[in-house]
């Protein structure tokens, strides 16, 4: 009776250990995080124009276009929300335009097309916002004046939509703005953006900075905040006032 009950908790033993090497030896993943409006969408692809996300999907997007397509599989769960409440729903109430946000897990240091052929586990459409997800926009333009440091870029600003404009009412026109591991920095070729580096802005280079903050927000509070987008000599916006 006694060898079989140390046999069995050998058994045991041995059980756990497998199960503990099993778990050791499993790749671990991590969760990428795209946002951004959609383009298009089938069966099992989505396609979104990628205005933001979590430090590692930034990371795997520099060098590559801003237009990605994700892939759908058969447990891809979609969401979307209404009045801050989500909804189960399918791959029909994808429609063009929608704030998406893509959740993709994959093995830790994944290339975008690695991530990208990984069905996402969960889109959450957030629908159509005209001004985008949140809060309203504040769009400033200008020229970048010093290198990027500690998470700031200083410009020299020359124009703005209203609501950037309005905050620099009796303020000089060279500010510094924050931007952080979420911000998407853009450089544009022609019509064609590719996502690149902060480290790759120079002095000289005009750029717009979008940030989202309160309507009433003062200028600090605009500055201190993360900017979402950063475009390195983006096309001149007409709507634009000067």
């Amino acid at each position: 009776m006694k060898h079989r009950i140390l046999i069995s908790a050998a058994l045991a033993t041995l059980a756990c250990a497998a199960v503990v090497a099993s778990a050791m030896a499993a790749p671990k993943t991590r969760l990428y995080q795209f946002s951004g409006e959609v383009l298009g969408a089938n069966t099992n692809a989505l396609q979104v124009q990628v205005e933001g996300g979590n430090p590692v999907a930034i990371k795997a997007l520099i060098g590559q276009s801003q237009d990605q397509t994700f892939t759908l599989g058969s447990n891809t769960e979609i969401l979307v929300w209404q009045k801050g409440v989500p909804h189960v729903a399918s791959l029909s109430d994808l429609s063009t335009g929608d704030w998406v946000v893509v959740n993709v897990r994959a093995t830790p240091g994944s290339t975008l097309t690695a991530i990208e052929t990984t069905p996402a586990g969960l889109v959450g459409d957030h629908g159509k916002q005209a001004n985008g997800p949140g809060k309203p926009l504040f769009l400033y333009v200008g020229t970048v004046a010093g290198p990027q440091t500690d998470g700031k870029v200083a410009l020299h600003v020359v124009d703005g939509n209203r609501l950037a404009l309005r905050s620099l009412l009796g303020q000089p026109v060279d500010q510094t703005f924050t931007y952080g591991y979420g911000t998407i920095f853009l450089l544009w070729q022609g019509k064609v953006p590719t996502v690149i580096s902060p480290s790759q802005l120079k002095a000289g280079d005009r750029i717009t900075v979008r940030i989202r903050a309160d309507r009433t927000a003062s200028l600090s509070q605009v500055e201190a905040t993360a900017a979402v987008h950063v475009g390195d000599h983006e096309p001149a916006d007409p709507s634009l006032t000067g």
